[in-house]
């Protein structure tokens, strides 16, 4: 590393440093024994201000493997509940918040790790993070992206050389350590350790923060705080609806894992579903399907309710109810509009977007043809010709429903036959110029590729067996068309 090592550059501003210690540790990253740049960003880089060509893999090692020159390194304290069960032995147990950077469109970013070493939060463990958990997030990060999701996204992964041992890998497994840029991550559970701790005061100042530097737009009317709370269930409402659309099941949405500003991060156990089944579940630990694919509204729900027990303490609760109330009909609306758009459609009136999304899912449900290459096929093979021609995708059943199809004459017929009545009678109400909107839209919000399990299974194959980083790169690639 050299003094001009542009991460060490940057303008770092101590927004959460300055509410003071009662909301994290100082902590210290771990010595790695290597430091192998497998990932970089280059996307993010000119939104923190840097040319990728002005920024060298050394640059990338020595800030966020060997953390050079930066300090402190803050371990933020939060408790949660995990599976319904509250916990108050939580916080950044295997990471810490590395530094907030001023993005050039204005957003306050937090650069975070994910890997690290240990903190006073780690309770047993070795605050390591396996290699494949670095590039399972990695790829989640970036498709989630690709499908429109607000999400974190990850800076950086790199080998850091130590064999780990966990009960849910072959063992011993390699180490890794990421750097993550999101939105914050001050969490629900944040704010319910204080309310744990019976500390109203520091929930208001942490409040108070939470709207200068992520609500400002509220700054200064007299409601704020009742805004403020409504507008994280619009925005968590939005995040649920663009996961559902998106085929993605988190897996773990324990209110830890649910950020204040409704943006989504920390990918464990997720999994993009295979076929529509709202019973699917990605951890193999979630025995009774709490985090079930289709239970995700709901949870996304309960989490903002018990939120309300902290925030309580600081505002009338029933402004908190009033928030909340709107919840259902947000989360509808914005998952009819999304799953409209991903079927080439942005403005379709209410009645027709909930035909058309009602004769989707009720076909997806049915057939349990494979969720994202329905979507993919669509992409690939619209042409205008099908307002005028619909026997053109009408009477390929089976190239659209595939070998998933275990019914053909049965319902899987039907409720094809009802899908392509409502794609066509939109498809009839088109001009030429509309329909060059659809086929447009439809690459737009539908990649061809999708991360299902299988995917990340082949590349982390290749990686572990041969240290082959090719099917990852071209695996990333893709996901970017």
């Amino acid at each position: 590393m050299t003094p001009a090592n542009p991460f060490l550059r940057l303008d770092y501003e101590p927004a959460f440093q300055s509410l003071g210690d009662d909301y994290f540790d100082p902590v210290a990253a771990a010595e790695f024994p290597m430091h192998q740049l497998r990932f970089r960003n280059d996307h993010l880089l000119p939104k923190l201000g840097l040319d990728p060509a002005a920024v060298c893999d050394d640059d990338f090692v020595a800030a966020f493997g060997q953390f050079v020159g930066r300090e402190p390194l803050l371990a933020m304290r939060y408790h949660g509940y995990q599976f319904g069960e509250y916990n108050p032995r939580l916080g950044d147990g295997r990471g810490f918040l590395y530094g907030q950077v001023r993005g050039q469109d204005g957003v306050l970013y937090d650069l975070a790790t994910k890997g690290s070493g240990q903190t006073p939060y780690s309770r047993n463990g070795d605050g390591r993070l396996t290699l494949k958990g670095g590039v399972r997030e990695v790829l989640a990060t970036e498709m989630l992206d690709r499908l429109g999701v607000n999400t974190s996204r990850t800076l950086s992964l790199i080998e850091t050389g130590e064999k780990l041992w966990r009960g849910d890998e072959p063992s011993p497994t390699r180490s890794s350590v990421i750097v993550r840029m999101g939105a914050s991550h001050i969490r629900f559970g944040t704010f319910e350790r204080l309310h744990y701790l019976k500390r109203p005061d520091l929930i208001d100042r942490l409040l108070a923060h939470v709207l200068e530097t992520y609500y400002g737009h509220w700054a200064g009317d007299r409601d704020w705080k009742a805004k403020l709370y409504a507008e994280l269930v619009e925005r968590v409402a939005r995040l649920c609806a663009q996961w559902m659309v998106a085929g993605f099941c988190h897996a773990v949405l324990n209110t830890d894992n649910m950020l204040i500003t409704g943006q989504s991060f920390d990918y464990g156990p997720y999994a993009f579903i295979p076929t529509y089944d709202l019973q699917f579940t990605a951890a193999y630990f979630d025995y009774y399907g709490r985090y079930a694919y289709g239970n995700q509204p709901t949870i996304c729900r309960l989490n903002l309710e018990l939120l309300q027990r902290p925030l309580e303490m600081v505002m009338p609760v029933a402004d908190l109810e009033a928030g909340l109330e709107r919840f259902p009909e947000q989360y509808a609306q914005e998952y009819r509009r999304l799953m409209a758009a991903r079927l080439g459609f942005e403005h379709l009136a209410e009645a027709e977007a909930d035909d058309l999304v009602e004769a989707t899912v009720q076909f997806l449900a049915v057939s349990q043809t494979p969720y994202h290459a329905f979507f993919a096929k669509l992409r690939s093979h619209f042409a205008p010709s099908w307002r005028d021609r619909p026997e053109d995708y009408a009477s390929d059943r089976p190239f659209w429903v595939g070998p998933a199809d275990s019914n053909p004459q049965g319902e899987t017929l039907a409720y094809w036959g009802k899908w392509c009545e409502v794609y066509g009678r939109i498809l009839q109400q088109q001009s030429d110029q509309d329909l060059a909107a659809v086929a447009d839209q439809l690459q737009r919000a539908n990649p061809l590729i999708t991360i299902v399990r299988p995917e990340i299974e082949r590349v982390w194959e290749a990686i572990d067996q041969a240290d082959d980083w090719q099917p990852f790169a071209e695996l990333l690639r893709a996901i970017g068309s």
